[in-house]
């Protein structure tokens, strides 16, 4: 892949990796002795969930989301629908929600009032970037945080514009011509 189409990487696979053993292992001292099932948020968690799982060394299930607030835009639309819901019974476990970037808030604050109703013993968010935003709507308790990010669209490690660049190993910003120039 050229590399014709971003304007700044902001964060380098080595990085990335490193931040992602620290956090499975800090997840793996604070579960100990648990059996958490850990959510993935289709699509955008996956390669993030994929190498996270791979540094917890406590017993772990997996199950997955797929939500919707964005659609081909570059900016949430603010309307959260459940595309895919759970496989699992999550009433009495230990919940740990894998998400791959926190920017207004909507999308998890939605999906912790909806998981809460299902009485689990402790659910708690996991995110791989958190964008520092002037404005954001609702502030959510984020538990394990990957980094802080610039307010920026941002695609790579999963996360993509028109399911376009998630298996980048590296987060970048694209140049504003490749998506129209919203932010």
């Amino acid at each position: 892949m050229n590399d014709d189409f971003y304007e700044e990487i902001l964060l380098r696979s080595e990085a990335i990796q490193a931040r992602v053993a620290e956090m499975g292992a800090q997840i793996s001292a604070d579960y100990a002795g648990k059996n958490p099932l850990a959510v993935g948020i289709l699509r955008g968690a996956v390669v993030f969930m994929a190498d996270l799982v791979r540094h917890i060394s406590v017993p772990i299930e997996l199950d997955f989301m797929a939500v919707s607030s964005y659609g081909k835009a570059t900016k949430t639309s603010g309307v959260v629908r459940i595309l895919k819901d759970l496989d699992e019974d999550i009433k009495g476990r230990d919940v740990l929600v894998v998400e791959d970037v926190l920017d207004t808030g909507l999308t998890l604050d939605y999906l912790m009032t909806y998981l809460s109703a299902r009485e689990p013993a402790s659910l708690e968010v996991c995110v791989m970037l958190n964008k520092q935003l002037a404005g954001r709507q609702i502030e959510t308790r984020v538990r394990y945080c990957g980094f802080e990010i610039p307010d920026k669209f941002v695609v790579g490690y999963g996360l993509d514009f028109g399911q376009h660049y998630r298996n980048l190993p590296y987060v970048c910003t694209l140049k504003p011509e490749v998506y129209g120039g919203a932010k």
